[in-house]
């Protein structure tokens, strides 16, 4: 059975994988840990599903079974990244819309930007570390999809793994409700507010506002859905031993695409779990690559480009009589 999808979800998540990193430089620049931290689990997110779409369509052998456990780990740590810097974000408007943290020396920065990777990166990790708890065997191969991380349905599996994406969405979307309500509350004297941040723009700020929106829309009612998914009509097993769960842990599930596709639950499952790293990408471009200072800095990169071939921007002409310099 053909994949529909192809080759639309592999240039898909290319580009998300390209575009996501776009933004990268400036901001690195501006200390913003939260927005890298997202372009960081979206991007090599989307580059793996990318890879997976291309080396396993129409295919389930175990070609790379190394590529597949550290796949499988990061995108266990992506699903919990991503909405981890996205609490990064929120927890950084809200300081700023509630007057608490706008103009940062180094050391201050420094803490931040630790407190931040802490989140963004820490609590990810430590989840990755977790599932090695209830990874009932060494991973799935799904024709069409790819590496598919496992997790062995136990009341271990709730706090250690599933939990996490709801959790720390629910912190989010409380900080992007006092982050709306701040603002509503200092609109007044809010641009003179973000004039004291060396790194916050007002069209910067409302960008990332946008984003926590979309985050309180879609985070926590996604990875409730994605639990439901995940365990509708899988019995919950006790958990007995860590000998019991790992039995047999060295087995590769193989399922070809004409039996998973034949389950509906299986197909929002494996299609919404790759689509929604590249069209996290998407949305962070879309929302922060058409900036003006993104537009300088692919003004800038295209005049770098054609100075070899003698090319020069043309300096701005002053007008006669108008004073300027």
């Amino acid at each position: 059975m053909s994949d529909p999808t192809y080759p639309l979800f592999s240039v898909f998540s290319f580009l998300g994988f390209v575009l996501s990193f776009v933004p990268l430089s400036w901001h690195l620049q501006a200390w913003n840990a939260g927005t890298c931290m997202y372009m960081f689990w979206a991007g090599f997110a989307s580059l793996i599903q990318f890879v997976d779409s291309l080396v396993w369509n129409g295919s389930v052998e175990n070609k790379i079974p190394v590529w597949c456990d550290i796949t499988t780990k990061f995108i266990i740590g992506a699903g919990v990244g991503i909405p981890a810097a996205s609490l990064c974000i929120n927890r950084r408007l809200y300081n700023i819309a509630a007057v608490r943290q706008t103009s940062m020396g180094p050391p201050e920065k420094r803490r931040a930007m630790y407190f931040d990777l802490a989140i963004g990166f820490g609590i990810p990790v430590i989840v990755m570390c977790l599932h090695a708890v209830v990874q009932g065997h060494r991973f799935n191969i799904a024709e069409d999809i790819g590496c598919l991380p496992t997790i062995y349905v136990t009341p271990l599996a709730f706090p250690l793994v599933f939990m996490w994406p709801a959790l720390l969405g629910l912190v989010s979307f409380v900080y992007a409700s006092m982050t709306l309500r701040a603002f509503w509350i200092r609109r007044v004297q809010f641009r003179e507010v973000l004039s004291l941040s060396q790194s916050m723009s007002m069209s910067r700020y409302f960008r990332l506002m946008l984003l926590s929106c979309l985050e309180m829309a879609l985070t926590v009612p996604l990875a409730i859905y994605t639990i439901y998914i995940n365990v509708h009509g899988v019995p919950v097993a006790p958990w007995i031993s860590w000998a019991d769960t790992h039995y047999d842990f060295g087995r590769v599930l193989q399922i070809p695409a004409v039996f998973w596709r034949a389950d509906h639950q299986a197909v929002i499952a494996y299609e919404m779990g790759r689509w929604i790293y590249p069209c996290a990408a998407f949305i962070f471009f879309g929302l922060f690559g058409f900036a003006d200072e993104a537009c300088r800095h692919y003004k800038a990169a295209f005049w770098w480009l054609v100075k070899p071939f003698g090319c020069k921007p043309q300096p701005c002409k002053s007008l006669p009589g108008s004073g300027l310099r």
